[in-house]
């Protein structure tokens, strides 16, 4: 970066500080998509299906794959999206609307400067995943108020990448998250209506990129679990008295340039949702709630495929498309807890678009969709679609 980039970066730190606390301090209203994991992280990626492991495309790139940096121009990215999910539960023949809130905003950032021509350092603040549903009023066999849970996650993640020779790189990012939740209308089950909790930790993320060829990009990356303090407030609800650790999950990636100015890209993931008890055992445990292996969301491990395309039409504008496709980690014999994270919608379609005005700005923006969804159960019916739109603002230093 050449002085005068860093004159003015140095003029304005305080402003990039109390940009940073404030993205963190609105902890992002992220809701289940794949799974309750985003599909995708920044707007660009979010255009082609939430790709990224093989093609990094903005400083939010390292949160599907540190290497990436390594693969940036200098930059500082930001970015909100819009979400409005639709959720619902039947029984008996009654539909009960989970959707008294339906408005999110998600905040991102992320900034990408090279320390030396082989070293890259990259800071991505982002929402990692979440659920939420809010019940106008009660549900049988739960509680006598209104019912509805709340779970945010916020990662911050600093990233170093180290670029072996000119075509393949190495990354590494520690990962900070914090959590909170509320649940409320659970009096059935002994649980107050305790206001939100919050929990942290962390854990890491590595990752490899390699351009095998002109035409082909490689990516590979793994994120260990993240272990969290407990929800005390809720030790009552979670299995291990109020452990909800994330976890981990792991990536493949593909780029393929079959012309010049167009790349496809395909990720394929898996999320370990099992291993962490809260989330995967499940819901028909006879042990007590919050008990260790006592009942939780009964969610099966899934695996997300990712693929899409970004056509650079002019040197200004780049277009771009994709789609999303998911396993679906509610079984039909745990609908019953699940009312609460009704995350059964499966698949994405996308759609984005860059637009450069001159070598330092660049705006970007998303739409994606998410199909109606349902699983029926012994108990209860779940349902829920979505449409997610965003915008960001790249500064090319």
């Amino acid at each position: 970066m050449n002085n005068k980039y860093m004159e003015l970066i140095k003029r304005n730190r305080t402003r990039w500080f109390a940009l940073l606390g404030l993205t963190a301090l609105a902890t992002p209203n992220v809701r289940a998509t794949d799974g309750y994991f985003d599909y995708g992280y920044g707007v660009q990626s979010k255009g082609i299906g939430g790709a990224g492991v093989a093609f990094p495309q903005d400083a939010l790139a390292p949160a599907a794959n540190p290497a990436g940096a390594a693969f940036l121009t200098d930059q500082f990215d930001a970015g909100l999206s819009y979400l409005r999910p639709d959720r619902s539960a039947t029984a008996g023949g009654t539909q009960y609307s989970g959707n008294s809130l339906q408005n999110f905003y998600i905040p991102e950032i992320g900034f990408k400067h090279a320390l030396a021509s082989d070293w890259d350092f990259d800071l991505a603040v982002y929402g990692n995943g979440g659920m939420n549903t809010d019940y106008a009023g009660t549900l049988p066999n739960f509680g006598y108020a209104h019912l509805g849970v709340d779970l945010e996650q916020l990662f911050v993640a600093p990233t170093l990448a180290y670029k072996i020779n000119a075509n393949n790189a190495i990354g590494l990012d520690p990962i900070f998250a914090l959590q909170r939740f509320k649940a409320y209308g659970l009096e059935g089950f002994g649980v107050g209506n305790n206001g939100y909790d919050y929990s942290y930790g962390g854990g890491v993320r590595i990752g490899y990129t390699g351009k095998l060829t002109d035409w082909l990009t490689v990516g590979a990356t793994y994120q260990s679990r993240i272990f969290t303090t407990d929800l005390d407030k809720y030790a009552g609800l979670f299995a291990e008295q109020g452990s909800f650790d994330i976890p981990s999950n792991f990536a493949l990636g593909l780029a393929v340039k079959p012309l010049k100015p167009v790349t496809v890209a395909l990720d394929v993931e898996r999320i370990l949702y099992s291993e962490v008890n809260s989330v995967g055992d499940s819901g028909q445990i006879l042990a007590p709630l919050g008990s260790n292996h006592g009942p939780g969301f009964g969610w099966r491990d899934v695996t997300a495929i990712k693929t899409g395309v970004a056509y650079d039409v002019t040197q200004k504008l780049t277009l771009r498309a994709g789609y999303n496709y998911s396993t679906q980690p509610i079984p039909d014999s745990q609908t019953f807890f699940n009312v609460l994270a009704p995350a059964v919608v499966q698949q994405h379609v996308t759609a984005g678009v860059s637009w450069r005005f001159n070598q330092n700005w660049e705006a970007s923006a998303f739409y994606a969709h998410a199909f109606e969804q349902s699983v029926n159960g012994p108990f209860y019916g779940l349902r829920m679609s979505q449409g997610t739109f965003g915008l960001s603002v790249s500064w090319l230093l």
